[in-house]
């Protein structure tokens, strides 16, 4: 470990971001706090990273001695107070930004005056949940890409009230843990990837709404035209509909621009509960192992 500012981390909310977000930290050897509101959400967050560190494992990329001291330094909890400690929080709740307040309140009044209060929202600026808290220079973005322990990239985003030491205690600390990070100097709502990645999603969609292929087609084109390693529909599943949906409303209510609202058929999928991979069901099929199922027509 080489960035000594920051000693321990936690993470709340221990969804797929979340608790891949603590792994990668306790690979690089950070003691780390995950937090959850709901147990059986630690529950299958743990099962999940037991599974991915397994595979890691049959592979050769770690060793089972490695899995396990990583695990050890993993603390899963449902308790706030634990968090009293860390050096570092980093919130991967529900892209609502009430309830990033509310948390950022309550964090804010267990944490010592010189922890880092980090948002992994690739779309809420932190400036509108600095308002919520009276340290509001240590607030900032850490934004994850998602697989967080296959993704090398993340963006910290320094927002007007975020102090220049906050900025650089967090370049420091996601060099740490092996990561590439990239310093975005002014707040723009969907930083740097995802702004570009936005477009190319709302011209898939178009594309596939308007009935000029199908949504397989349009993710067949980009990864042998364009050489993506991943179309925008079967990206959009393995993110969750239900976080495009979220986004998307967001940047409505920010701007009342009609044109920034969910898609019609992101938002009808998220309304019969079709959210993707984690559903079985998004705009593919996937059995109980998350793969995706071939239908033959």
């Amino acid at each position: 470990m080489n960035n000594m500012s920051i000693q321990r981390v936690a993470v709340v909310g221990s969804g797929a971001m979340g608790s891949q977000i603590a792994m990668v930290c306790a690979l690089a050897g950070y003691p780390v706090v995950l937090q959850d509101v709901r147990e059986e959400s630690l529950v299958k967050g743990k099962e999940q990273l037991k599974k991915q560190m397994e595979k890691r494992v049959t592979k050769g990329k770690l060793t089972s001695n490695e899995v396990k001291q990583a695990f050890n330094l993993i603390t899963f909890t449902t308790s706030l107070d634990e968090l009293s400690e860390a050096d570092l929080v980093i919130e991967a709740i529900i892209e609502k930004l009430d309830a990033k307040k509310e948390l950022f309140q309550n964090v804010e009044k267990i944490v010592s005056e010189q922890t880092i209060l980090a948002t992994n929202s690739s779309t809420i600026v932190s400036s509108k949940i600095a308002e919520a808290v009276s340290r509001p220079e240590n607030v900032c973005n850490i934004h994850f890409f998602n697989p967080a322990l296959v993704m090398e990239l993340v963006e910290v985003v320094k927002g007007p009230h975020t102090s220049n030491q906050t900025s650089e205690r967090c370049m420091d600390f996601v060099r740490s843990i092996n990561k590439a990070p990239v310093l975005l100097k002014k707040e723009i709502s969907g930083f740097i990837a995802n702004r570009i990645l936005g477009k190319l999603m709302d011209e898939a969609l178009f594309l596939y709404e308007n009935g000029y292929a199908t949504h397989d087609e349009i993710d067949l084109v980009c990864k042998k035209a364009l050489n993506h390693p991943i179309g925008p529909f079967a990206l959009m599943d393995l993110t969750g509909l239900d976080v495009n949906y979220y986004v998307r409303m967001q940047r409505f209510e920010e701007s009342g621009d009609e044109n920034e609202k969910p898609s019609k058929v992101v938002a009808e999928k998220v309304r019969k509960g079709e959210l993707g991979k984690k559903t079985g069901k998004g705009f593919y099929e996937y059995d109980e192992k998350g793969r995706k199922v071939e239908v033959v027509l």
